[in-house]
């Protein structure tokens, strides 16, 4: 597969608290002024090849896990330049490492606007990360088109510049339990990461399972190392649910899913966020039974023309089929229709427009629908299970 990225290394990471990072944004977007006006004159100049900023993590504990998703995203901007991009002009990814930190997510957000001239963002991963960078878009003028996090706080914040491209938490949560109580499951525990995520999503849980009438017999937090998940597998199994709801990403799954099948037994159901490739691969036959909410619909079955399309990418690029690689794909294929629609003299406020002008977009047989007043393009989840030997069932 020939790349369409292009790499740079970032600093070391900085862990300094949300309010810094508030701080840092409203006082380097204001100096940024000039800078962020010759980059967009730049871009609206250029003859050369479309830059989309891509921030991500390149190393660290979330690099595995991410680096399927950057492969689907390259494969569909591949495919597309090779079909002649916009009107002739490449699309090329400028990508950064941010070592999954607020910090060097910001920092590099202002790396690729003001230095690389690029006219979106693309891709951003982390809840934190993205909460990061609201402040800063408008100020750059410069949009955010797909983020790898569900959470409500951002779909709240209404921002202009932001598109998300999948259902929520709370959607994939609310299909869950609906799911849960269609099979009389109306007793359900929750294991959830003690981390932002974690947290954040418990809320949520509690919530669906109230509205659809079902009972919380108990939740217990597991440690982002999953060290403590024996302990909470068999605090759970004294409240005897009927099912138990994982909401855990990374590592925490890996030895909550064992811990589960040895002391509890009964159904398990997690997020999509929480059985990516890696997750499967290093569980092997002990995923077998798991229960995902998947915001795609399945890559495996050839039944729609977008499933056709990315299988014969994925073939071409010598990529595996599964679901990392094609929600990728399917990002950056929204992203590339928008910028079809924006044209060669492609701005960020032009993208803008062109993303709310996308309307009902069908990109074969999956729909998104975007507007000036609906900047969120996707409610789909469906259930998915683990079958024999680590992988879903069709």
């Amino acid at each position: 597969m020939h790349s369409t990225s292009v790499r740079h290394q970032a600093g070391a990471p900085d862990t300094g608290r949300r309010h810094t990072l508030h701080r840092i944004a409203a006082g380097a977007a204001t100096l940024a002024a000039p800078v962020l006006a010759h980059a967009q004159a730049r871009s609206t100049s250029a003859q050369g090849d479309i830059l989309v900023g891509r921030s991500s993590a390149l190393s660290g504990p979330m690099a595995p896990f991410l680096a399927p998703i950057h492969a689907g995203q390259d494969a569909a901007i591949a495919d597309f330049n090779a079909g002649g991009g916009v009107a002739g002009r490449k699309v090329r990814l400028v990508t950064l490492d941010d070592g999954f930190t607020p910090q060097r997510a910001l920092e590099n957000a202002h790396k690729l606007v003001e230095d690389e001239g690029v006219v979106a963002l693309f891709g951003q991963a982390g809840t934190s990360q993205v909460l990061a960078l609201l402040p800063y878009l408008p100020q750059a003028k410069t949009p955010l088109i797909a983020v790898y996090t569900g959470s409500p706080a951002l779909r709240a914040a209404r921002s202009p510049w932001l598109f998300t491209t999948n259902a929520s938490y709370a959607d994939e949560l609310a299909k869950v339990v609906r799911n849960l109580v269609s099979i009389q499951s109306t007793r359900i525990g929750i294991a959830y990461e003690n981390n932002d995520f974690g947290k954040l999503a418990l809320p949520l849980a509690e919530q669906a399972i109230a509205a659809e009438g079902a009972t919380l017999v108990g939740a217990h937090a597991i440690d982002s190392s999953g060290k403590d998940a024996g302990e909470a597998a068999k605090a759970m199994a004294t409240l005897q649910p009927h099912a138990m709801l994982m909401v855990a990403a990374g590592p925490s799954v890996v030895a909550y899913v064992r811990a589960h099948s040895a002391h509890l037994g009964v159904p398990l159901y997690t997020l999509s966020l929480g059985a990516g490739t890696q997750v499967l691969k290093a569980l092997g036959s002990d995923a077998r039974g798991l229960a995902v909410a998947r915001t795609t619909p399945s890559p495996l079955r050839a039944t729609m023309q977008v499933t056709r399309d990315f299988q014969a990418s994925m073939k071409q690029h010598g990529l595996e089929v599964n679901y990392d690689h094609f929600i990728g794909y399917l990002d950056a294929r929204v992203l590339l229709e928008g910028l079809r629609a924006a044209g060669p003299g492609v701005t960020g406020p032009g993208l803008v427009q062109a993303m709310e002008g996308l309307n009902r977009l069908d990109l074969g047989g999956h729909t998104y629908r975007f507007s000036a007043q609906n900047h969120n393009g996707s409610s789909y989840v469906d259930i998915a299970v683990i079958g024999p030997g680590g992988t879903y069932m069709r």
